[in-house]
């Protein structure tokens, strides 16, 4: 098998993993929670605690991603992901048992670590070791894909199965994508050098430069989970915009999917640190267009930007992983998981503080706008620690 081919079928095995675990076992229960609560009785409150624990599982996994080293560990832990995303989807329409599905929902999260952090570890790893490019832009399209599918799947069985038998059909499509997802990406290879013999050695940045990226990282959290959470209802409430919510959530969905791809491009040219702040900066005007313009044009014009931005900076920095620790990337990328994920619990909490005290979620734009305005100056700030350090000129902080 030549060598591009090769590089194609681990990516794609990426791909589908990531279609598999997050797509259908974690993110199909948004657009199947209406017809859950209309036809399984699911109320308010319950639906709530279990996106939570769902969030709570996939905390735990990147947590654990952070204590492995090993990497046949890594790839068991992989594959047994995979097939988890399967059980924890088959649950959810075998019963309405409230118990069961907050199993569920748990296990759900944990297989979305293993395919998001391990998974991805992996192919970066598999990547630098075959003298690729350190580029997971392809990769992180099935992120977008994943929830396109699950959604438009839900949409099209709508019209004739019920909620369970929706989930029990998903985890059928589920077990198709479960083959390629475990037998195209090789076992890992655990020499220390690349296939053309030169030595794979981490070289991880200094603590400093490390903290300011976990901050900037924690701060495009905040960005990333208050518009998302927010946007349907904030757009929504907007004078003369009922109903149009759903649509610029769409176009953020459609904006994202090929967003990673075009930022690795980006990142080739101007680097991974700029192509971050670039991001960053393009962010914040789509959160801030909604509510600084009104109408439904600006609104569109901001999801387009801020979807075609929020999975390119996870990307971005999921992929100096790989650069940093070649041999361990997922151990960095758990990290940085664990910083993004705090942000997506102080986020909501806060911006629901916002909103009772204000009376509406338009605040919480405000918030997001300004996290990420935070963000990008400790970038621009890491963008001079970056070139002290390649200098070896010692950075008094005053």
């Amino acid at each position: 098998m030549s060598e591009q081919r090769e590089r194609i079928k681990v990516l794609s095995a990426g791909i589908f993993s990531l279609i598999l675990v997050l797509g259908i076992a974690r993110f199909a229960y948004t657009p199947l929670l209406p017809l859950m609560q209309h036809q399984a009785g699911l109320g308010v409150a319950a639906a709530g605690w279990l996106a939570a624990i769902n969030y709570a599982g996939y905390l735990s996994g990147a947590l654990i991603a952070t204590l492995i080293s090993d990497m046949v560990l890594k790839d068991r832990l992989y594959r047994i992901g995979m097939i988890l995303a399967i059980v924890s989807t088959a649950m959810m329409g075998m019963t309405t048992d409230f118990t069961v599905w907050a199993l569920s929902r748990f296990v759900a999260g944990l297989s979305s670590a293993a395919g998001l952090l391990l998974g991805s570890g992996l192919i970066l790893n598999w990547l630098i070791r075959h003298n690729h490019r350190s580029e997971l832009g392809i990769h992180f399209a099935g992120i977008g894909l994943g929830i396109a599918c699950s959604a438009a799947a839900v949409f099209l069985m709508n019209q004739w199965l019920s909620w369970d038998q929706q989930w029990i059909a998903l985890t059928a499509l589920g077990c198709l994508l479960l083959i390629p997802a475990l037998h195209w990406l090789p076992p890992p290879d655990r020499s220390i050098v690349t296939k053309t013999g030169h030595k794979m050695e981490d070289a991880p940045p200094s603590a400093f430069f490390m903290r300011l990226l976990i901050a900037a990282y924690f701060c495009a959290g905040i960005g990333y989970v208050v518009s998302a959470t927010f946007i349907v209802a904030i757009i929504d409430h907007m004078p003369g915009m009922s109903g149009t919510g759903t649509l610029v959530f769409f176009v953020i969905g459609i904006a994202a999917a090929p967003s990673c791809v075009a930022w690795d491009l980006v990142a080739r040219r101007i680097g991974k640190l700029n192509a971050l702040i670039s991001a960053s900066v393009l962010q914040i005007i789509g959160i801030m267009l909604p509510v600084l313009a009104g109408g439904l044009i600006p609104a569109l014009a901001g999801a387009i930007l801020f979807g075609g931005t929020v999975m390119g900076i996870v990307s971005l920095v999921l992929t100096m992983s790989g650069h940093y620790y070649p041999t361990r990337p997922a151990k960095m990328m758990g990290k940085m998981t664990l910083s993004y994920g705090v942000a997506q619990i102080i986020g909501p909490a806060i911006t629901a503080w916002l909103a009772t005290r204000l009376g509406s979620y338009a605040a919480g734009l405000y918030l997001a706008g300004g996290a990420m305005a935070a963000g990008t100056l400790i970038l621009l700030a890491l963008r001079a620690v970056e070139k002290r350090e390649a200098t070896k000129v010692p950075l008094h902080i005053s």
